[in-house]
Parts: structure tokens; C-alpha cells; sequence
């Protein structure tokens, strides 16, 4: 069974299978630079949700570490908004009564965080449900959503405020999730109930349901709003869902899927394949989403969980829980590139252009 710093609950009768190749990395071209810097601030971020503890921040242009953000509690995800101001993070506090130091308190209440992308500065901390797992903006920059997997619900906070306004009840363990362009609907993947949960976001209100297979993880959405895709993780595959008809279909990809992103042009689709940490996975699967057929398998760390794109569909980054590490690559040769050397348990990732 899984130590919960490397997952959130699959399923109450499932163990914790989940939630729980390498290129030299490179040298730096060039020292340190400030933050305080305006150049600087124009450069592009990639950072990551360390379960250990922190928030890495990495420079796109050297892959190299900028810094590190510590953080009292486990940090599972991490995105950055709209505008690329802000860096949201969903953290489970450090337990103060129960157990040994260092462990996650289980019956109270986690948190989002919310940051400053330049300055690394914490704007504000919003309590919100039990066992926060995914944070995801909106695409107008005006709300954030989180899922506590724990609560079975999703905490609506509006980010003028930064206060929360709104609790929509969910399936069993919603986790991974994203939003339609049009800002209209969330998709929810729920964990514990082999389902995804639709969210409309104007009522704010569950309207439907949507079986996908065994233990969904995370989900993605294509642009136009017509093309569901959600990684089944106990059935390693990537469930594809035509939001019109209704159909399903599911299509084979590595061991114990994770996250999916869907690149901006929705030309590929990348699933990272974690396995457990008794036999962990260490691929990418990146799936075409015209024929809907696996293209390339890309190898990269061990425990391959979390997957963004930059804004320009050049590189993939993917973090690999059981290194310690996140693999950059070359969406065109298929290739890692580089391998950075991040926090603890690295989960969530996110992009800052």
C-alpha cells in the first residue's frame, strides 16, 4: 500500500495505487538571475508541486532552478493563472496533534495558496475542504476551483477576494480535473466512483454524470468543447469521450496513467504513466488525437505523474515522483532533452510563458 505523500484515495475498496532515459542535465549559461529583474520577469517558469514540502521554480530558457518555495504540508498541485500573475497550489497541512512530524493531518481541513509567479510573495491562504487535491483557474482569470478529494466537493474561490463562494458537491473523490474554454463547464474526474462529474459554472451546480472505467484520474478538455479524455487508471488506459453522442472509447496506454495534457492546438494528447512505487512506470504515451492512436512512447523517469506543454507546443515536461526529478522534451524528435533535479515527490506541474 502507498504512503499517502505520493497519493490521494483511488477508491475506499481499491489500495492506494496512484496518487500516491534521463539526459544530463544542463549547465547553467549564465549566474543566477534576480527576480527583482524586469528581463528576468519576462522569461518563462515552469514550476512544480513537490508532496515533500515545496514549490520548484525552474527557468524554461536554461532549465535550471530558480528557487524553492518551502511549505509547511504536502503540496499535490500547482497552476498558474491566465494572466501568468499568479501561481495557485493545492497543500495538505502538516498534522501538529497526530503522529510524527512531517505527517498529513487527514480530519481537518487543507488549503489553497496563492503566489506571486515573480516574486514567489504568498498572497493570500484559502481554507478550503478536506484533502485538497487540484486547483485549476478559469480561463477569464476569475475564479479558481479546488477538489477536495476528501469532501467530495469542489470549492468555488474568487480570486478578486480570494474568499471562498461556493461548495459543489461532487462524485466520491474528485481529483483531477479541467475547464472548458468557454469557461461553462468543469470536468471532474472522481476517483472513488468511476466517473466524471460535470460541473456547469455559471449555476454552479453538478448537472451530470459520465461512467468513464475504473479509477479516473485526471481529465482533459479539447478546445472546442466536444472531446472529453480522462485517464483510467486500473484500467491503463485513456478513455476518449464524445461529449455530443455519448460514446466512449478507450485506448491502451502505459501502466497506472496519471495526468493527461492536451497540447493547445489539440493536435496531441500526452498521458504520463506513473505505475506504483513498488513498480513504477516511466513513460509518456503521446496519443493523436486525429486518429486517436498512440504515436510515441517516450521514456522518462520513474513514477511519470504530472504533464504540461509550453504555450507554444515545443516541450513536454513531465515530473517523476520516484526521482525526485521533471523530464524535458522535445515534442518534435520525441526525445528527453534535459532531466531537472526538483523536490521531494514531485506531483503537479505548471507552465509560465
Amino acid at each position: 500500500m502507498l504512503k499517502l505523500k505520493y497519493l490521494f484515495f483511488i477508491s475506499f475498496t481499491l489500495s492506494f495505487l496512484l496518487l500516491a532515459s534521463c539526459a544530463k542535465v544542463q549547465e547553467p549559461p549564465s549566474p543566477p538571475k534576480n527576480a527583482n529583474d524586469p528581463v528576468a520577469q519576462q522569461n518563462a517558469f515552469y514550476f512544480t508541486a513537490d508532496e515533500g514540502g515545496s514549490i520548484t521554480k525552474i527557468d524554461a530558457t536554461s532549465n535550471e532552478v530558480e528557487s524553492a518555495i518551502t511549505v509547511k504540508g504536502s503540496v499535490h498541485n500547482v497552476q498558474v493563472s491566465p494572466d501568468g500573475k499568479i501561481l495557485g497550489a493545492t497543500m495538505v497541512p502538516e498534522s501538529d496533534e497526530h503522529g510524527s512530524s512531517g505527517s498529513m493531518n487527514m480530519d481537518m481541513n487543507g488549503f489553497a495558496l496563492f503566489y506571486d509567479t515573480v516574486s514567489n510573495k504568498l498572497l493570500k491562504k484559502v481554507e478550503v475542504g478536506n484533502h485538497p487535491a487540484h486547483i485549476v483557474f478559469t480561463n477569464d482569470g476569475k475564479f479558481a476551483l479546488v477538489t477536495n478529494n476528501e469532501g467530495k466537493n469542489v470549492s468555488v474561490i474568487d480570486t478578486s477576494s480570494y474568499k471562498e463562494i461556493k461548495s459543489i458537491p461532487t462524485g466520491k473523490g474528485p481529483h483531477g480535473f479541467r475547464i472548458s474554454k468557454d469557461n461553462k463547464f468543469a470536468y471532474v474526474a472522481n476517483l472513488a466512483e468511476d466517473t466524471v462529474s460535470v460541473l456547469d459554472l455559471t449555476n454552479f451546480k453538478e448537472v451530470r454524470k459520465i461512467t468513464v472505467g475504473k479509477s479516473p484520474v485526471t481529465t482533459g478538455i479539447t478546445s472546442d468543447g466536444k472531446t472529453l479524455l480522462v485517464t483510467v487508471n486500473a484500467e491503463n488506459a485513456l478513455a476518449i469521450v464524445d461529449l455530443d453522442t455519448g460514446k466512449t472509447e478507450k485506448i491502451p496506454v502505459g501502466k497506472g496513467p496519471a495526468q493527461i495534457f492536451v497540447q493547445y492546438d489539440d493536435k496531441y494528447a500526452f498521458v504520463a504513466n506513473q505505475g506504483t512505487e513498488e513498480e513504477p512506470s516511466d513513460t509518456v504515451s503521446k496519443i493523436d488525437l486525429s486518429t486517436r492512436e498512440v504515436v510515441a512512447t517516450i521514456q522518462t523517469g520513474k513514477g511519470s505523474h504530472g504533464v504540461v506543454t509550453s504555450n507554444d507546443n515545443k516541450l513536454v515536461y513531465v515530473t517523476n515522483m520516484f526521482e525526485d526529478t521533471v523530464s524535458v522534451i522535445d515534442n518534435s524528435q520525441n526525445t528527453v532533452m534535459a532531466t531537472v533535479k526538483v523536490g521531494k515527490t514531485p506531483n503537479g506541474i505548471t507552465y509560465k510563458p
